[in-house]
């Protein structure tokens, strides 16, 4: 069986409202290490056990540039694992 883990972030040129509250905090409670935050939301996709490797990434792109994200203003990245 495999998963795919698939990570949506607003993209560079968009601004992170609350990415740059959580900066703020951890700034304030002494985190000063950390010069960004983008915050973005993760998902599991467990999938088919007959799907191929070549199959399983074209319908895990697929999902997440068409259902996951706002492609005019969210990108994407995912990993498959077996």
């Amino acid at each position: 069986m495999m998963k795919a883990h698939v990570y949506v972030t607003l993209k560079s040129s968009v601004l992170d409202p609350q990415g740059q509250t959580i900066h703020n905090a951890l700034r304030k409670i002494g985190f000063s290490g950390v010069t960004d935050v983008r915050q973005g939301k993760y998902f599991v996709l467990t999938l088919d056990s007959g799907l191929n490797a070549g199959a399983a990434q074209a319908e895990v792109e697929r999902i997440a540039r068409e259902v996951l994200t706002n492609p005019v203003i969210e990108e994407f990245t995912y990993r498959i694992e077996e």
